[in-house]
Parts: C-alpha cells; structure tokens; sequence
C-alpha cells in the first residue's frame, strides 16, 4: 500500500502534490493499491470543507484513489494501542505542565544544551494536574533507515527523547496516529517532504514498541526553494496548485514539472502514464530545487500543443473547433490559459478605438474603416471571404495606407494594436465578423466623423 496523507488545515501546495504524484506512480508500478489518508488530528486548525477540495484537486490531476479514509476515525484504535503500550510500561503518563516544560526550555537554552525531556519529571506535577499526556518511552538504541534519496540516515538514542503520543484530551499526536495508521493499512513505502526526516525515528520507534517488524521504504524528498532562492512558503503565489490553477496551467503540464523537477527523464514532455515505465525515486536530486515558473509555462505551452482543436476549444468554454484553431495559433504568444483567453475576449468584446501606440492615435482611421466593414458584413460581401480580398476592398474604400491602414484594422479586428499576422488568423475571425466588428459604447457617438 501507498498512500497520501494530506491535512486539511490550508491549501494543497506544490510539495504535497508532488509528493502524492510519487506515491500514486510507485503504486502503479509495484501494482499496489494508493490510499488517501486525511490526517485531521490537529481539530483546532482543520479547515471546514478544504478536505473535499484536496480531494477535488486530486481527482483533477488524475491520481484516483483506491481506499480513502479519516485518521479521526481510527482515534479509539489509537488509544487502545496507547493503552497497550503503558501496560507494558513501554509509555507512561506525564503530568508535567506546559509552564514546567517551558522553564526546563529555558533552563537547557541558558546552558546552551538541546532540551531533552527527562522521565524523572513524569509525576512531580501530578498532585495538581490532573490531565496527563501519554509519552512512549525514548529510544535505548539509535535507530537507522534507508531513504532512496538520502542514503542512510542515523538518530543517535539521545535525539529520541520520551515524546507524547496522546494529548491531555486524548487525541492522538501526528507522529502516534501516523504510525498507527501505516501499520493499520500496511504501507509498505513512504514518499514525503524533508521536513518529516525528524519523525521517521520517532514513527519506527513507535512500531517497534508495538511489535510491528515490518521495514517500511521512505523517501524523503528534499525542499523546493522559490525563485529568490529561499525556501518557498505559503506566501508564495506559484506554492498553490489551485493559484497554478486559477492562472491558467493545465494539470498535465504541472504534473510534468513536478516529475521533472531534480529529476532525470528520458523525454522532455510526458504524461503521467508515460512515467510508469521509466520513473525512479532514486533518482531524485538530494538539494533544493528551484520552482522555474518559465520552465513551467514552456511545459505548458507543449502541453496546450498537444491539444485537438476541440479539446483546447472546450478549455476555453466554447464548442467551436474554430476557437480552438484560433487558441493554437495564439500558442507563439502566449504560453497560458488565461493569456489566450485574454487573446480570445479581446477579438469578441467591442472595441476601444482610442486606445493608442507610441502616442499614436488612429481613432479617425478606425471609424473609417469600421463604416466600411459593416457595410460589407451587412450586405454579405464576397470580399470577406478571405484576407487578401479585405484588405484589397478596404483599402480602396479607405484610402488609407501603411499602418493607418493596418493598425486600425488590426484595432477593428483583434482590440489590440500588435499581435499575429492578420493574413494567420482571419480565416478563422471570418467566420464571427458580425460579432467581432463591434465599437465600445462611448464611440458609437463618433461614427460621424467618417462621413
């Protein structure tokens, strides 16, 4: 088994996706089940609802899940276990109070020794607290593992002090439940963030008091640093995958950066599927890596290639292939859904003719070549049936030439000054010309001055 185990106390950022992307492949690989598992211990902080929209994100991005299931429901199965355990006098109750725990903090800071927990303060409070925790008794050994990435990794005894497994109200701590519930569900590999090197001692700790023998595989992978170089946080925009999302990244092509990242492939652009066959943990960097949001909009840019017309039509929530074909033509500029949207909207909203380039104006110019347009739309003109032929009917009319021909038309056409070569797209804007030759409101007033 392999599992997920997401918390639902704030958005899913990029290190858990990629985390659960690399478990969700091994699994497909070692033909082991994936499960979801949502470790919602920490009940002051889970956030109402962000479980079903980890789920949703995850559904998204393809890594469908064979069992899901909430660490909270296992909670009587962790106290039994913890009960267990202080029969055996493998765990005990503390009754140290927090200001205790705190001035013994102080205490080792102004010693300038790491604090360690010392059993002989289990029951000197225990007069006047009368909610203990329960603590595992620390190691009497060090305790070692194999990480695929990071080689062996060795915690001498004296690191692994007697630490809580269950809270004065019972709740089982992270490190107690996720234990438990690895050994509950027999994950037999673990794929997660550095930040969890700490815990593994602590979790093989935990098994052992109970008699689980099983080695569990781990991989820890190493942090992904913003593109300041600094480790990247929540405040980071590009950390959120809904942020990614949002601006218009197809999961496909965040799903290849992710794999990619620190990460030697065969090819360049890949689908999930495809990692199946050549996918090794092992290969995974062991430094930081930098998130390179220009690496991800090339990605992007191949995956929106990849797409038919109809495809990339309906991404953008049109049924109409020609949209699509006008989306793909737009790929030489744009790398984003958003950014072809804004392509798109420009050419279908109505149009802001006194807009203007270098200080340049072509207002007058527009107004003249908008009258000549809609009088050929409107008697259905044999010369809009493709570029060459509009442009040599409009040029006679107009009497424009050079740009005061071309940058208003182009104004008319598309709502921007520059861009693609209109001869590329008018096949496509041909057939919306009713819709797209349209004026903002404010310049219906001006039409006059073309006469």
């Amino acid at each position: 088994m392999l599992r997920f185990a997401p918390s639902p106390t704030g958005d899913m950022h990029i290190g858990n996706l990629r985390a659960a992307i690399f478990n969700y492949i091994i699994a497909k690989q070692t033909n082991q089940k994936f499960l979801i598992r949502i470790e919602d211990t920490d009940i002051l902080r889970n956030i109402e609802g962000k479980d079903k929209e980890i789920l949703a994100l995850l559904n998204l991005f393809g890594l469908l899940w064979d069992n899901l299931v909430y660490q909270s429901d296992n909670f009587d199965k962790h106290r039994q276990l913890a009960e267990y355990l202080i029969s055996k006098d493998l765990a005990f109750y503390c009754y140290c109070s927090k200001e205790f725990l705190e001035s013994k903090r102080l205490e080792a800071k102004e010693q300038r020794k790491p604090f360690r927990y010392d059993d002989s303060w289990a029951e000197i409070e225990k007069t006047s607290n009368h909610k203990p925790v329960v603590r595992i008794r620390g190691a009497k050994s060090a305790i070692s593992f194999e990480d695929s990435i990071k080689g062996e990794v060795r915690f001498e005894a004296h690191e692994i002090d007697s630490f809580v497994i269950l809270k004065e109200d019972g709740i089982p701590t992270y490190n107690f439940a996720c234990a438990v519930d690895d050994m509950l569900y027999d994950v037999s590999f673990i794929v997660r963030g550095e930040d969890h090197v700490s815990n593994t001692p602590r979790q093989i700790l935990i098994h052992r008091a109970l008699g689980y023998d099983k080695v569990l595989g781990y991989a820890h992978l190493p942090i992904i640093l913003g593109e300041s170089g600094s480790k990247m946080s929540k405040r980071d925009s590009a950390s959120s995958v809904a942020w990614l999302l949002e601006e218009g990244f197809l999961p496909q092509a965040i799903m290849n950066y992710l794999i990619s990242m620190g990460n030697r492939t065969p090819t360049e652009i890949f689908k999930l599927q495809d990692s199946y066959e050549w996918f090794d943990i092992k290969n995974i960097a062991k430094s930081p890596v930098k998130f390179d949001i220009k690496r991800l909009r090339f990605l992007n840019r191949e995956h929106l290639k990849m797409l038919n017309e109809q495809e990339f039509a309906l991404l953008l929530n049109s049924k109409d292939s020609s949209i699509g074909a006008l989306a793909k033509l737009y790929l030489q500029e744009a790398s984003t859904l958003n950014e072809i949207r804004t392509k798109i909207d420009g050419i279908f909203t109505p149009k802001c003719i006194t807009q203007q380039e270098n200080n340049e104006s072509f207002e007058q110019e527009c107004i003249v070549l908008y009258t000549h347009l809609r009088e050929m739309i409107e008697s259905y003109s044999e010369d809009l049936k493709d570029y060459e032929s509009l442009k040599k009917a409009l040029l006679q009319k107009s009497n424009l030439k050079g740009k005061r021909f071309f940058k208003p038309l182009r104004i008319l056409l598309t709502g921007s000054t520059h861009g693609l070569e209109l001869s590329e797209i008018y096949p496509y804007l041909r057939f919306f010309l009713r819709d797209i030759v349209t004026l903002d409101s404010q310049d219906y007033s001006k039409l006059s001055l073309a006469e």
